[in-house]
C-alpha cells in the first residue's frame, strides 16, 4: 500500500497521509431536514452536553468537537432527527443535486446514509429507486428509511450490474461503488492490513461492470456520480478510464464546487484522459475526512 502511495502521491505527501491517518476523525452529522431544522438540532443537542461545530460545505451539517452523549442512541438519533455521516460522505448527494422532480438510481444503497440524504434534497418528492445486491443488507436500509422518514423510495434486492434489466432511463445515478476503502483508515485502522492488490484488482472489474450498467441507464443529458471511499487510482481514475474509452458519448464535467484537489490524468507511468482532472480526490492530510474520490458523467448522446 506504502510503495504505490509513494508512486502518485510522493514521499513527503506520502508520510503527511500516514501521519493523518493514525489521528482519530472527529464524528459528524447530517440533519435531517425533513423532521428538524439545523438550528433546532443544535440546540437540542447542546443541551444534552455536545459542543457542536457548523461545517462549512454542508449547511445543515455539524462537527461533534465534544460528544457529551451517545450520538447513535439519543431519542433525536432513534427519532430520525439526524444520520451520523462523514463530512466526505455527505457531499455526495449534493454534488449529484437531486431535485424534487427527478427520478434517481442509487445503484449500492444499503445501509443508507446517501439514500436518505438524496431523498432529503429531493424533499420527500420524486422516485427514489434504491438497490443493493446483498439481501442481509437490505433490513438496515429499510430501518434507515423508516427511521428519516423517507417516503419517496422503493427498494430493489439484486445486483445493479443487471440494471438494464429494469428496462428504464433516469435523469441521475449515483453509484457509491463498493471498494477496499483504503480512505476509512482513521475510522478503522485494521485496512492497513487487512486489503491486499488482489483485492483491488478484483474490486475493479466489479466497479467497471457496475459503471457501464449505470451509464447505459441514463438519460440523454443524464448525469453520474461515481465515488468512493478510496483513494487507489485502480478503483478510481482507472475505473473510469478504461470504461469511458470503451464507451462512446459520455464526458466527465467539472464538479460545480471545489471540494478536493484534482483527479489524476496521469499515474503509474500511464496517461489518462485528461478531463479525469474534473474529478475530485479528497485527503485526509488536506482536508481531514476520509480519503474520497468523486466523478461526476454526463449522457452527451
Amino acid at each position: 500500500m506504502i510503495e504505490r502511495y509513494i508512486q502518485f502521491l510522493g514521499l513527503d505527501e506520502t508520510l503527511r497521509l500516514l501521519e493523518t491517518n493514525e489521528r482519530p476523525l472527529l464524528p459528524s452529522i447530517r440533519v435531517n431536514t425533513l423532521k428538524i431544522s439545523a438550528s433546532d438540532l443544535r440546540k437540542r443537542l447542546e443541551k444534552k452536553g455536545n459542543e457542536l461545530e457548523p461545517i462549512e460545505w454542508v449547511p445543515y451539517g455539524f462537527n461533534v468537537v465534544k460528544e457529551g452523549s451517545n450520538l447513535g442512541s439519543s431519542h433525536e438519533f432513534l427519532q430520525g432527527y439526524y444520520y451520523l455521516q462523514n463530512v466526505a460522505s455527505m457531499l455526495s448527494a449534493i454534488i449529484l443535486d437531486p431535485k424534487p422532480n427527478d427520478t434517481i438510481i442509487d445503484m449500492c444503497a444499503a445501509p443508507g446514509s446517501k439514500s436518505t440524504h438524496l431523498a432529503q434534497l429531493m424533499g420527500n418528492e420524486g422516485t427514489l429507486i434504491l438497490i443493493d445486491k446483498n439481501q442481509n443488507r437490505i433490513p438496515a436500509l429499510e430501518v434507515n428509511l423508516r427511521r428519516m422518514g423517507i417516503i419517496n423510495s422503493f427498494v430493489l434486492n439484486m445486483d445493479a450490474v443487471n440494471l438494464s434489466e429494469l428496462n428504464i432511463k433516469v435523469e441521475k445515478i449515483l453509484l457509491d461503488a463498493p471498494c477496499t476503502g483504503e480512505g476509512l483508515i482513521r475510522q478503522d485502522p485494521d485496512r492497513k492490513r487487512s486489503k491486499k492488490m488482489r483485492d483491488i484488482e478484483k474490486l475493479a472489474l466489479i466497479q467497471k461492470k457496475l459503471l457501464k450498467s449505470g451509464l447505459i441507464a441514463l438519460k440523454t443529458g443524464g448525469k453520474l456520480l461515481y465515488c468512493t471511499c478510496s483513494i487507489a487510482p485502480e478503483e478510481n481514475e482507472l475505473v473510469i478510464n478504461d470504461v469511458l474509452n470503451e464507451l462512446n458519448n459520455f464526458a466527465i464535467i467539472e464538479i460545480s464546487e471545489k471540494y478536493g484537489v484534482n483527479g489524476l490524468t496521469e499515474v503509474f507511468g500511464t496517461y489518462l484522459r485528461e478531463d479525469l482532472k474534473f474529478s475530485q480526490r479528497l485527503y485526509p492530510y488536506i482536508h481531514d475526512t476520509i480519503g474520497f474520490y468523486f466523478c461526476l458523467i454526463k449522457s452527451i448522446k
